[in-house]
């Protein structure tokens, strides 16, 4: 095997299809299946098997990806401590996104990104924050946003902020009236019908606890885990829900919806900076590591994004690196 059959390989699982990894790579999709069939031969292992669904790595297929992807980024590290003297950052970055954080961060950070480092590619995908954990894990992505934390010692963290959770209805009451102006505590929630993120959704599950500990019963008639789905079932009269305020800022100054301070202790979550431990950082995903920490720290002072921000103290350049858990 070399580094050229390694990125080939790592390309055709990713997209699931020879013919789309052909296309990204400019390869003709023969020598890809020549170059497979070779690698099968030298290990003497089955990689990928074809199902209806495309192309999928067999057993022996996953674990060659999970050390293929390594062996690349150790390359590239390699690449960069040679032409240390470089002028800028270049190469991919493969940063996850939760879909919250995506509308607010996506677009100042990509023209950002492309203004000060014009030689890396930043590729963005959204998803929620279940797979963006998942995909880190496996080394399919090089950053990543969490709002969740994680017994986990392979990735590393730092906290940026702490943003509050409200109570969001629509702008006009239902069968019954709204709840009065102020804040409501969870007992009042508990009498009120809810729209929220399936169990297991890390939103979810951070509600829920609070619940269980003031021994409420939340009455939930809708489970589903898109928030601007959520929005309109909300705006529509079908129920009320609990979202962060920073997803509800534009619909709250529309009209379309109302929202309500959440009671002490303040129900919040903390958003985390995460990426993996166990592999070398190029100076591309180090830039742009730093490059979002700082546009989610001015996105807060501008008052875009209703959040408090976590040790950044005197506009200190980064936080300071922790391992979750």
């Amino acid at each position: 095997m070399d580094l050229r059959q390694l990125r080939y390989f790592v390309s055709i699982v990713e997209v699931g299809s020879f013919s789309k990894a052909a296309h990204r790579l400019r390869v003709a999709q023969p020598a890809l299946s020549q170059h497979v069939r070779n690698m099968e031969i030298d290990l003497g292992v089955e990689l990928l098997f074809r199902s209806p669904q495309g192309v999928r790595a067999t057993e022996a297929g996953e674990t060659l990806v999970r050390h293929a992807r390594l062996i690349l980024s150790q390359m590239e590290v390699a690449r960069e401590a040679v032409r240390r003297g470089q002028s800028e950052p270049e190469g991919e970055v493969r940063f996850g996104l939760p879909g919250t954080v995506s509308q607010m961060l996506c677009v100042p950070l990509l023209s950002e990104a492309r203004r000060r480092y014009p030689k890396i590619k930043l590729r963005v995908a959204e998803a929620m924050s279940g797979f963006v954990l998942d995909w880190l894990r496996e080394g399919k992505i090089d950053l990543g946003v969490l709002y969740r934390s994680v017994a986990d010692r392979t990735l590393l963290a730092r906290r940026v902020l702490s943003e509050e959770l409200c109570l969001l209805g629509p702008a006009d009451p239902m069968d019954r009236p709204h709840p009065p102006p102020g804040a409501v505590s969870f007992a009042d929630i508990a009498d009120l019908t809810l729209i929220l993120p399936s169990l297991g959704h890390g939103l979810r599950d951070l509600i829920e606890e609070r619940a269980l500990s003031e021994n409420v019963h939340l009455s939930t008639v809708i489970d589903i885990d898109t928030y601007g789905q959520i929005k309109l079932l909300v705006g529509g009269g079908l129920g009320y829900s609990i979202l962060p305020g920073a997803a509800l800022r534009a619909e709250v100054e529309k009209g379309l919806l109302r929202t309500w301070p959440m009671g002490e202790p303040v129900l919040s979550r903390d958003l985390h900076l995460v990426r993996p431990a166990d592999r070398p950082m190029s100076n591309a995903v180090r830039a742009i590591e730093e490059l979002a920490h700082a546009t989610l720290v001015r996105l807060v002072r501008e008052g875009a994004w209703p959040a408090d921000l976590i040790d950044d103290e005197a506009g200190a350049a980064a936080l300071r690196e922790r391992v979750l858990g």
